[in-house]
C-alpha cells in the first residue's frame, strides 16, 4: 500500500506539471459556484466517497496508485499557481496594473481595485505564499497521510473557505480550515527555509521572520508561510488589507524593502521549489506511514 500511494503521488504531481492549469479542473471551480450549505455537503460527500474508494483499493496496488494519481492531479494547484504568478510578475514589470488586479482577484479574496504597484507586489507575494501552502503543500501532506480522502478534504476546505469568506456561517468553514492546515502550514514554512538559498534568498531571514513575526498574526496558519516568504526574499509584507467584508489591520511580516515585480518573480520560483520539496516529502511520508501500518 505504501508504494502504491507513493507512486500515485508522483504520477499526480507529474500530471499537474504536464497538463497545466488547474482552473479548468472541476474540483477547483465547483465549490466557488455552490451556496455555503451545499458546498459543505458536497465537500463531505467527496471526502466520504474518497474514503470508500481508498478502502476498496486496499490490497489492489494498481487501483490505489491510479486513484491517488488522478485525485492528486485533480486537486493540486502548483502548475496553475506558477502560471498565474508569472502573469502577475510580467504585468507588474510592464506596469499593466488592470490585468494584474484581475489575476490577483482570481487567487485572493481581497479587494484589488485601487492597489498601487507596491501594494499589488505585496499582495502578490502574500497570495503566492498562502496558495503554495493551501493548494500545493496541504493536499500533498494529507494525501501522504490519508490517501484520496486526505487529498480531497484538504483542497475542498481551502476552496470553501475562500469562496464563503465574509458570508453568514463562514466561521464554521474558517475553523475547519484552521484545523486542517495546522500541520501543512508549518511544513510549508519549514520547506521555505530550506528552499530560500536555491532562489538566492535567505534561509536565516525566513527562519527568523517565521518565528518572530507570526506571533502577532490573527491567523494561526497563514501568517507563518507569508512571513517565511518575506524573510526569504528580505522584504516586508502585511499591513492594511481590504476585503469585501471589511478591513483587516494585519501585522507587518519580515524586514527590508517594499516588494516589487522582481520579488514576485522570485516568489514564483520559491513557490516552485517548495512544491518540489513538498512532493518529495509526501512520497517519503507515504512510504513511512505504509511501513508503520
Amino acid at each position: 500500500m505504501s508504494a502504491a500511494r507513493a507512486i500515485g503521488l508522483v504520477l499526480g504531481v507529474a500530471a499537474d506539471g504536464a497538463l497545466g492549469d488547474p482552473r479548468r479542473r472541476p474540483p477547483v471551480t465547483a465549490f466557488r459556484r455552490l451556496p455555503h450549505r451545499s458546498g459543505v455537503l458536497v465537500a463531505g460527500a467527496l471526502v466520504a466517497g474518497g474514503a470508500l474508494l481508498e478502502r476498496a483499493a486496499r490490497g489492489r496496488p494498481l487501483v490505489q496508485a491510479t486513484a491517488t494519481a488522478v485525485t492528486t492531479w485533480a486537486v493540486l494547484g502548483a502548475a496553475g499557481l506558477a502560471q498565474q504568478g508569472t502573469e502577475l510578475a510580467r504585468d507588474l514589470e510592464e506596469c499593466r496594473f488592470e490585468p494584474a488586479r484581475t489575476t490577483l482577484s482570481e487567487l485572493d479574496p481581497r479587494v484589488t481595485e485601487g492597489l498601487t504597484a507596491i501594494a499589488l507586489s505585496r499582495a502578490s507575494v502574500e497570495t503566492l505564499a498562502e496558495n503554495t501552502s493551501d493548494a500545493v503543500v496541504a493536499p500533498l501532506v494529507w494525501g501522504a497521510l490519508a490517501g484520496v480522502p486526505g487529498l480531497l478534504g484538504a483542497r475542498a476546505v481551502s476552496l470553501l473557505r475562500r469562496a464563503r469568506a465574509g458570508r453568514r456561517g463562514h466561521w464554521v468553514v474558517d475553523r475547519a480550515d484552521e484545523l486542517v492546515h495546522l500541520l501543512p502550514t508549518r511544513v510549508a514554512a519549514a520547506l521555505t527555509v530550506l528552499a530560500a538559498p536555491v532562489v538566492g534568498g535567505s534561509a536565516g531571514g525566513a527562519w527568523r521572520a517565521w518565528r518572530r513575526d507570526t506571533i502577532a498574526h490573527p491567523s494561526p496558519n497563514a501568517g507563518r508561510v507569508e512571513a517565511a516568504f518575506a524573510g526569504a526574499l528580505e522584504i516586508r509584507v502585511g499591513g492594511r488589507t481590504v476585503y469585501p467584508h471589511g478591513v483587516a489591520e494585519l501585522p507587518v511580516l519580515g524586514v527590508g524593502r517594499n516588494p516589487d515585480a522582481g520579488h514576485v518573480t522570485r516568489a514564483v520560483e520559491l513557490s516552485r521549489v517548495v512544491g518540489w520539496l513538498a512532493g518529495a516529502t509526501a512520497v517519503v511520508t507515504a512510504v513511512v506511514v505504509g511501513l508503520r501500518r
